[in-house]
């Protein structure tokens, strides 16, 4: 892979850095920059700027609307969003049930939905997790039971993020119990406002509701809500975590969480000198930094390949790992280079009116949040144990 930009590559940095500079609202970036929280309006905002302008469906295929961008130009556009400080596109529904309606899904609910999903009249959330069923996915419990033209489904998801404001809801659910447990799954779409379903909010360490329970008492769900073939789950959802695992890398997140460590280490002081100055410090930033570099080549090698129709490969397991090893370790020295700044913070000074005397520097707000948030990095989207079975599984037999 050649690592220099191409003349069109760099007029394609130029148009993206023009669009952020032009079109990202401020009240956004200086909430994004100050770790203040966003509200669904702000979400909703943005996701509507990104699709006027072309941008939010940019990566999908021609057919479908997309300009069909190439790993490149989708790693170039993930890092000026996150330096610009642009909030986090919402994933569930653009980036990870999209390219499945696309892959395996009707013409009539490739109509119905993707639309839908652009124009933000659908806000959509993942059912995957359940108590048990988390990295084991395969030994998930909820059911769907057919009955004529509709399935009941019964059961309960976890982990479920921003389930509060979500009008769907994609779900794993077990329709047969013969053979392998990963042959009884099917992929069902399911309306947040049917009968029976329930969303519990989970509160989390600082204070936010991010993620929620949602449970199923008898939800009729219409057949052609089904994805695909029925049983045929496990293949849609292994296609999607593929999606997922390589978002989670985070490659333009640890750029941007990069230049704000050394922001920071460049004011903190360590025997009257700037911490950016100190020997120790340098060297292990310098180790960051360098396999931040790695990462993000084999993340455009994998973006590349799956965009050519590449099987999902040991690539991507091994970027969950290292993207989220490597956030954590940018949060961990974060909050070493802030010292006592760094301690636990006011929940209420996260939400944006607070005008209580603040207790440390601005670029200190939104760090001990993201060392405690982070800390599930390792986790979800399949804990990085099981990544490593896999690794080990697809590349030695083991």
């Amino acid at each position: 892979m050649d690592l220099n930009y191409t003349e069109e590559e760099n007029a394609f940095l130029e148009e993206v850095r023009t669009f952020f500079a032009e079109k990202l609202p401020r009240q956004l970036s200086d909430k994004v920059r100050s770790g203040k929280r966003l509200t669904r309006e702000d979400q909703e905002q943005w996701h509507a700027i990104l699709n006027d302008a072309g941008y939010l469906n940019a990566h999908w295929p021609t057919e479908f609307g997309g300009q069909g961008w190439n790993a490149i130009q989708r790693d170039l556009f993930d890092v000026e969003a996150n330096v610009a400080g642009a909030p986090r596109v919402v994933p569930f529904g653009v980036n990870m049930l999209s390219p499945v309606l696309m892959a395996f899904g009707s013409k009539e609910q490739q109509a119905h939905y993707l639309p839908r999903i652009l124009d933000g009249t659908d806000w959509w959330c993942q059912g995957y997790s359940e108590p048990g069923a988390g990295s084991d996915l395969a030994s998930l419990k909820m059911t769907a039971e057919r009955q004529g033209d509709h399935y009941i489904l019964n059961g309960q998801k976890t982990w479920t993020t921003l389930g509060q404001h979500a009008d769907w809801i994609f779900c794993l659910v077990r329709t047969s119990k013969e053979g392998k447990p990963q042959e009884g799954i099917s992929f069902i779409l399911v309306d947040m406002k049917t009968p029976g379903v329930e969303v519990r909010p989970i509160i989390l360490l600082e204070g936010t509701h991010e993620v929620n329970e949602v449970w199923f008492t008898d939800v009729k769900v219409p057949v052609e809500n089904l994805v695909g073939e029925e049983n045929k789950g496990w293949t849609y959802a292994k296609y999607l975590l593929v999606h997922e695992r390589s978002g989670i890398a985070g490659v333009g997140d640890a750029l941007a969480s990069i230049d704000h460590l050394k922001h920071i280490a460049r004011d903190q002081k360590k025997d009257g000198k700037p911490l950016a100055d100190d020997p120790f410090f340098a060297a292990r930033l310098s180790e960051i930094e360098i396999d931040l570099a790695a990462m993000r080549t084999t993340n455009m090698r994998v973006m590349q390949a799956a965009s050519d129709g590449a099987p999902p490969g040991p690539q991507t397991s091994m970027l969950k790992i290292k993207g989220t090893e490597l956030r954590q370790s940018i949060n961990d020295l974060t909050r070493r280079a802030l010292g006592p700044y760094a301690m636990p913070f006011v929940s209420e000074a996260l939400e944006t009116g607070y005008n209580e005397e603040p207790i440390g520097p601005d670029y200190a707000n939104p760090v001990a949040v993201d060392y405690f948030n982070h800390r599930k990095t390792s986790i979800y989207g399949g804990s990085n144990e099981i990544q490593r079975n896999i690794i080990s599984k697809m590349m030695m037999g083991l």
